[in-house]
């Protein structure tokens, strides 16, 4: 395992009386990265979690924590530590107990233990609130205590199971960027749980996209919105039009009878590909203008921008645009090269090809 691999997960598998909630999982974690296990319900992404934690052992396959295998040993003797959808205070105590109840088990000097929760709650913006109740507290400053509780122990990781799913939109928001200020603060290893795309995107120095147990893509975030390896990833991050395509040579593909240019190589001539273009992508321009035309069929004004659909004869194409233009209007729409990303057909309905530092899985 390379020095910079914190954890490392070797051909996991974890099977639920024959069903397989991880399908040979390899992936590794490196040191002071905030990673983002992504995925809708029933993907397996808490299993792994758990898996990591110690709380759930693997049917098949090890786990490597600062190069040693780690795959039997008990969570209590891992230096990781977990934060739950239920934050699981202690409501008969303060938050500074609350906070301080890890320390005093191990049985550290009064002293320390006051240093250590002052600095960790001024980390968490909870400085002042020492004496508090938890009854007393919002469900953000209870999220917060919950962080600070595990945070204070000085873990080498801190894993995350979709710790916001209880908070309103607008306190959710701000909670993201209070959670990748703290991992940039502390300089630890987050592994953060969420089924919420926009979660992932904003807090992410890596995205694990997971479905039915196996992974679907690795990347940034900016390489998993941009550059989609497959249908799931494409239509599970953000909005996509998915249409079907025809490869003709380098930079040329062509749909719908017309063709265009594009900014992707490396496959067969006259191969047939799916295409991803973002609706954010599309512009609409004067009829005539583009090769694709068009008439307006559906307006939903979305707050930022307007969620339009154009009915291309064959095909709806959705736009997403500041502009609003009426229902019923006839209008061409002009894709760009860049616009166009191009993936390979899956050979079979669950088969993906995935590429993890350039090597197959």
């Amino acid at each position: 395992m390379e020095s910079n691999h914190l954890i490392e997960l070797e051909n996991i598998t974890k099977e639920y009386s024959g069903d397989k909630a991880l399908d040979n999982i390899n992936l590794y974690i490196r040191n002071g990265e905030f990673l983002t296990l992504l995925g809708p319900s029933g993907c397996g992404k808490t299993t792994m979690l758990r898996i990591i934690a110690g709380f759930t052992m693997p049917s098949e396959g090890k786990v490597y924590m600062d190069d040693k295998e780690v795959t039997h040993v008990p969570p209590y003797k891992r230096r990781v530590n977990t934060v739950f959808q239920k934050y699981a205070l202690f409501m008969h105590l303060n938050v500074f107990d609350n906070v301080a109840f890890g320390l005093k088990l191990k049985k550290m000097s009064k002293k320390e233990i006051t240093n250590r929760v002052e600095n960790i709650l001024e980390l968490v913006n909870l400085k002042g609130y020492e004496k508090r109740w938890v009854e007393q507290l919002s469900g953000g400053q209870q999220q917060r205590v919950a962080i600070a509780r595990a945070l204070v122990n000085d873990p080498e990781v801190l894993l995350l199971d979709e710790p916001l799913s209880a908070l309103d939109k607008k306190l959710r928001k701000g909670m993201q960027v209070e959670l990748k200020r703290m991992q940039q603060a502390v300089g630890i290893t987050f592994i953060y749980v969420t089924h919420d795309q926009e979660e992932a995107l904003t807090m992410s120095d890596t995205i694990v996209v997971m479905n039915e147990g196996k992974i679907q893509q690795i990347g940034t975030p900016a390489d998993i919105y941009n550059e989609p390896k497959n249908q799931f990833v494409a239509q599970f991050i953000g909005e996509s039009n998915i249409i079907e395509g025809i490869m003709l040579q380098d930079y040329m593909v062509s749909f719908k009878g017309n063709v265009y240019e594009c900014v992707d190589k490396g496959f067969e001539r006259n191969e047939l590909v799916d295409l991803v273009i973002r609706p954010e992508d599309v512009d609409i321009v004067p009829l005539g203008s583009a090769p694709l035309s068009g008439v307006i069929t559906n307006v939903i004004f979305m707050g930022v921008h307007y969620a339009i659909t154009v009915n291309c004869n064959e095909f709806s194409l959705m736009v997403h645009t500041t502009d609003l233009v009426p229902v019923g209007e006839h209008v061409s729409v002009q894709i760009l090269p860049d616009a166009i990303h191009v993936m390979k057909k899956p050979k079979e309905v669950s088969e993906f090809e995935i590429v993890m530092d350039e090597e197959k899985e």
